[in-house]
């Protein structure tokens, strides 16, 4: 309800200040949608955003026996056993399993029925044996009987069996036998065959087919068995040793030596034991919903103060709430799934893309949240915030004005220099010993630079998609040999020089009061393209004394020189020219009068009326600081051309006139343009149009010498 109450409210008049301009009011009143529209923005983010943020509960310490500790100072928040390691435990349980006797149940019923089977067949098979034989056989099956025959030998385990014992049950009693006097069928067989007295008859014996009647008659009795297992295992302490809450583990860059490593081990495995059972989960996200809201609120309030305006432009908003997700994101899937490191992302895109088609300040501001965001997964992230906030201040520094393709590159070395040299520092504070540190880490961020390399093409793919334009478009399309400049240099070569002199007074004054000079000069140059259509009825493409104007009418005159604009934009749209170019080439005459051909109608008409729209430009009026400068540039230098003398009074009272004028019909009332920076731009036109038609020296002619 917080959020939504501080949105709906009217916001009083706001001063603020900025670099190169006087303070001036900016009143912001939202409405009812607008609250709608930012409170769902800040929901959609935080709910995309959390949705992908890490559940896992565990601690994934990456810790290498014989590496340094990489993280903070270890030390332990509550009383845990030091737990012995998985090679000791095996080897005590092993020690201690030679004493196992599993359990084996006898049936005296096998060796009656087995032996009583033998004697009711001895006769049909015995062939040529005596009967002596047949009692001897019976004794022998008994004896085996006796001793126990089981039908494997693996539950005793071990290889050398005269180590181990196994009990067997009988009745209400289990003796304890070794288990080399018990027999599988198989080797009984083999010792009945192997008697000294039938082994001479073994040919025979076969006939009676003795393995018949030996089975097994000891049956494994697994529950008992496990029991006795168990309490075995039971004894062995898995513990060797505790540690107390508030006792020191390890320091960040120590090495971890053997005892370590199962101390830090054993303190991850009870801290991942404590959060079973409990509702953790649901409290994880809880808090994490509450962190990225307090973010992202505060980063939409800090919009709604000082940048309303981009609210006006839904992709401005889309590309920032945008970049903000999408690097949250990936950084939650790399940390969810142990992929790399997070240092391996750009996250220096996010502020050099604002920072190109947006300001400084939002850029340094869409950064911090985003770092602060992502900085909550982690396990060092006060290591992570430094070194990403140092990547992004350099990053904003370095592209205060970008005006070639290899700044960006520049910016990308930058980068991961400032980057590598604060995760020197931490690294310093942290160890004893340059040796001492994990080089792995800067190997990520040099990674990461490579991947800076690409921020140019995405910038044009950002570019693009969210319809802006940067200051390296804006000079590419500065060159003259482009299809619209190079055809008007051909068939309006008056306008064409008309155009390249406000260019060049526009972009003076634009630098003087600290509003964009290159995209006031490329507008400058393309605002007058209308008029390669029909050039003849403009006066400086005009020659040879001839004015197709005086074959019109003063209506239809007017409706000729206001038919640039429209023929402009048109043009406009057919090449594919940026909206800030197109606004340009609308509003460099606002909706002003083309006041020669009115005021001649009015003086030849002095008693009728006429719609005054008919000598009206369709504007509309300037709505930012740089057409404002271009109107006033254009204008100037158009009536500086009929002046009949080039005196610094006759230059001074010329752009008084004209640029009071402008302000007296209310040309720059819908722009963020302020009676300082308009003096400034009177000053530069003076000064420049004083240079350009200044007196020039009249060169003597050679004289002839009489012959």
């Amino acid at each position: 309800m917080g959020i939504v109450s501080f949105f709906c409210c009217n916001f009083a008049t706001k001063t603020v200040k900025k670099e190169h301009m006087s303070n001036f009011n900016l009143k912001i009143n939202i409405t009812g949608r607008d609250v709608f529209t930012r409170v769902l923005i800040v929901l959609a983010t935080v709910a995309l955003i959390v949705w992908f943020m890490p559940r896992d509960t565990k601690m994934n310490l990456k810790i290498e026996e014989g590496k340094p500790w990489l993280y903070p100072d270890l030390t332990a928040p509550f009383d845990f056993a030091i737990e012995k390691s998985e090679a000791t435990l095996k080897a005590e349980y092993e020690n201690v399993l030679r004493d196992f006797e599993p359990y084996y149940t006898l049936n005296k019923a096998v060796a009656d029925s087995k032996i009583r089977e033998f004697l009711q067949n001895y006769d049909q098979h015995a062939g040529h044996l005596s009967a002596d034989y047949k009692i001897i056989i019976a004794n022998r099956l008994r004896l085996l009987y006796n001793q126990g025959i089981v039908d494997t030998k693996e539950p005793v385990g071990g290889d050398d069996d005269t180590l181990h014992t196994l009990r067997i049950v009988n009745g209400k009693t289990a003796l304890s036998v070794k288990s080399a006097s018990i027999h599988t069928p198989m080797q009984a067989y083999s010792l009945l065959t192997n008697d000294p007295l039938l082994q001479a008859h073994r040919e025979k014996l076969q006939d009676l087919e003795l393995n018949t009647y030996i089975v097994a008659n000891l049956i494994y009795d697994r529950e008992r068995s496990e029991t006795s297992r168990n309490e075995l295992i039971s004894t062995v302490p898995k513990a060797s040793g505790m540690v107390q809450r508030g006792q020191k583990i390890i320091d960040r860059g120590s090495i971890v030596d053997a005892q370590t490593y199962q101390v830090i081990m054993s303190f991850q495995r009870a801290s991942d034991r404590q959060h079973e059972g409990e509702s953790h989960l649901s409290s994880t996200v809880m808090g994490e919903l509450l962190y990225v809201l307090l973010l992202i609120t505060g980063f939409t309030i800090f919009l709604s103060i000082f940048r309303a305006d981009y609210f006006d432009k839904l992709r401005s908003v889309v590309m920032i709430y945008l970049l903000i997700t999408l690097f949250s994101v990936m950084a939650s899937i790399l940390v969810s799934h142990s992929l790399l490191h997070v240092f391996i992302l750009p996250f220096a895109m996010v502020p050099i893309f604002i920072r190109v088609f947006m300001d400084s300040r939002t850029a340094f501001m869409a950064h911090a949240v985003m770092v602060l965001v992502c900085a909550c997964m982690l396990r060092r992230p006060l290591d992570f915030i430094a070194v990403e906030m140092m990547a992004g201040l350099t990053a904003i520094l370095s592209l205060r004005d970008l005006s070639s393709r290899s700044q960006l590159f520049w910016t990308a070395a930058t980068v991961t220099i400032a980057s590598c040299l604060m995760n020197l520092a931490l690294d310093l504070i942290a160890t004893n010993s340059l040796g001492a540190i994990d080089m792995s880490e800067y190997n990520y961020l040099l990674v990461c630079g490579v991947v800076l390399f690409c921020s140019y093409p995405l910038l044009y793919i950002i570019e693009k998609t969210f319809g802006y334009t940067s200051n390296i478009t804006l000079i590419e399309l500065s060159d003259m040999n482009k299809d619209l400049l190079r055809r008007m240099s051909e068939v309006a070569p008056g306008t064409f020089q008309h155009s390249i002199q406000v260019a060049n007074l526009a972009a003076e004054i634009a630098r003087k009061i600290g509003a964009k000079a290159q995209l006031v000069r490329t507008g400058a140059l393309y605002h007058d393209i209308g008029k390669t259509v029909n050039p003849i009825y403009f006066t400086e493409n005009q020659s040879g004394g001839i004015d197709p104007h005086e074959q019109l009418s003063c209506v239809e005159s007017a409706s000729m020189i206001i038919s640039h604009v429209t023929e402009g934009l048109k043009l406009a749209d057919k090449y594919n020219l940026p909206n800030v170019i197109r606004d340009f080439i609308a509003t460099h005459h606002g909706q002003g009068k083309t006041k020669y051909f009115y005021v001649k109608w009015k003086n030849e008409h002095p008693d009728e009326e006429i719609d005054d729209l008919l000598f009206t430009y369709p504007g509309p009026n300037p709505f930012t600081k740089e057409q404002a400068v271009l109107m006033m540039a254009d204008a100037v230098e158009a009536a500086s051309r009929s002046l009949p003398d080039y005196t610094e009074q006759s230059i001074r009272q010329l752009v008084n006139r004209i640029i009071d004028s402008m302000v007296a019909d209310g040309f720059f009332r819908e722009c963020p343009i302020t009676f300082r920076d308009i003096a400034y731009a009177k000053t530069v036109l003076i000064e420049k149009l004083k240079t350009i038609y200044h007196t020039r020296v009249s060169y003597p002619e050679l004289k002839k010498q009489p012959q």
